[in-house]
């Protein structure tokens, strides 16, 4: 007999290195280091830059909307006011678009984008968003800060002459976004968590990208607020105070929230539909339709005025200071006039959505917060937990980035005892939002000088 030798089906190979090797070995790496540095060090001109931004944003906003009816005798503004200045909104956004590189950003409809940084593009993104935004757009600031962040940190870059790779290109651009969007939402871990869900990365890819934009955005917060401190100035940054402390939750606030938020999450999606439409109509002759919808726009604002006798500003602003008005006096507000400001705020939401440039976020939060309080004399439902629910539900719908939606509700209200609602909302509008027909699909329009990334 002959021995036999046992052979092995196969021979072991060297281990894979684990996610956390890999991890390690990437900190150690000289060139993410450095990267690292640049982030810290850039979140001061950038976070300086969006500070001057918002500042100017306010002012202007606040010279078109108090100061000037105010010098022509009248208390607020009359309700034709707001049709003069979307027009010219209309006017120049339409030149931007068709004239400038980068077409003053993307389309609002098409959600938050923390890709695609590009310094071409910052001129025609900062007159895109002053023209739009203080003159009465129903949009926010955040798009455009994100632009305006991206765009500044591969500047810097430039000025320094610092080596130029696509991954440093990723890196910098979210880092500079991080920076500049902290300022407007007050707290950086929101700007991280946006960056998080934005850029939908996982693993250790998660940690190359979060780890310059938590470290850019926390130094921008900090040489923000002391600078607003130093400076005396106001930015328009969210917060809100409700005149009673949040109730204790019962069966009631969870049932009707979960249901609240399939109704405003459903509502909010045929909005952004509603935008995407816009956004086809305006592309067929980008600058005369551009200048339609924000004159569409500005009538539904004129509208609303004449039907409820209040302010057009309720309809033609993000809903910034409006939505904390809402919440330091909810039951100043009729429910005529808040089904109003729902109907004619929201068409005018859709129209600036496909039309002019600025961000998702503020609008809806004004329009959930407002559907919140609408329902709020339901049995067994709040005002607090039905605005927290509402605002939650609409972001989420919105935005498709439900932890996001959450992180921002859950510190704009600074209480924990809505959270479960909160989280309950967005998750059930994000859900009901999915399941929907999606709409039709944006085309984007090719920019004027190319697509470069820096």
């Amino acid at each position: 007999m002959t021995a036999s030798k046992t052979v092995p089906a196969s021979s072991p190979g060297p281990e894979e290195p684990s996610e956390a090797d890999r991890l390690r070995a990437l900190l150690r790496t000289p060139a993410y280091l450095k990267a690292l540095v640049f982030s810290a060090l850039i979140g001061v001109p950038v976070s300086l830059a969006a500070f001057w931004f918002l500042v100017g944003l306010h002012e202007l906003e606040h010279v078109m909307w108090a100061d000037l009816p105010e010098a022509l005798g009248r208390a607020s503004p009359p309700a034709w006011w707001p049709l003069p200045l979307l027009a010219v909104a209309g006017i120049v956004v339409g030149l931007v678009v068709t004239r400038l590189p980068g077409a003053g950003g993307h389309v609002p409809a098409g959600g938050l984008h923390a890709g695609g940084a590009s310094t071409a593009a910052l001129p025609g993104v900062v007159v895109a968003a002053v023209a739009s935004l203080p003159l009465g757009a129903v949009l926010g600031p955040e798009a455009p800060l994100i632009a305006l962040g991206g765009g500044l940190a591969l500047l810097f870059r430039r000025l320094v002459r610092a080596p130029a790779t696509p991954q440093s290109t990723a890196l910098l651009g979210a880092a500079g976004a991080a920076a500049a969007v902290s300022a407007i939402f007050g707290n950086p871990l929101i700007a991280a968590v946006l960056l998080i869900e934005v850029a939908g990365v996982g693993g250790p890819q998660l940690f190359v990208v979060m780890l310059p934009a938590l470290l850019s955005s926390g130094v921008g917060a900090v040489v923000f607020t002391g600078f607003g401190r130093w400076t005396g100035l106001e930015t328009g940054s969210l917060s809100l105070g409700f005149p009673t402390a949040p109730p204790r939750l019962d069966a009631g606030d969870v049932v009707w929230s979960v249901l609240l938020a399939v109704g405003v999450g459903a509502l909010v999606h045929l909005l952004v539909v509603g935008g995407r439409l816009t956004a086809a109509f305006v592309a067929a002759s980008p600058f005369v339709r551009t200048v339609v919808c924000a004159v569409a726009a500005g009538g539904c604002a004129t509208l609303y005025s004449v039907v409820t006798g209040r302010t057009p500003a309720d309809v033609a602003s993000s809903g910034q200071a409006t939505l904390a008005g809402l919440a330091s006096d909810p039951h100043a507000w009729g429910v005529g006039a808040l089904v109003a400001v729902l109907l004619f705020k929201g068409a005018a939401y859709a129209l600036c959505l496909g039309s002019l440039r600025g961000g998702l976020v503020f609008p809806v939060l004004f329009l959930g917060a407002a559907a919140g309080v609408l329902l709020a004399p339901l049995p067994g439902l709040g005002v607090i937990p039905g605005a927290s629910a509402g605002m939650a539900a609409a972001s989420a719908a919105a935005l498709r980035l439900p932890v996001s939606s959450v992180a921002l509700v859950v510190l704009l209200l600074g209480n924990s005892e809505t959270i479960p609602v909160v989280i309950l909302a967005a998750v059930t509008a994000f859900a009901t939002a999915e399941l929907l027909p999606p709409g039709p699909p944006l085309t984007p329009r090719r920019p004027r000088g190319g697509a470069r990334a820096a």
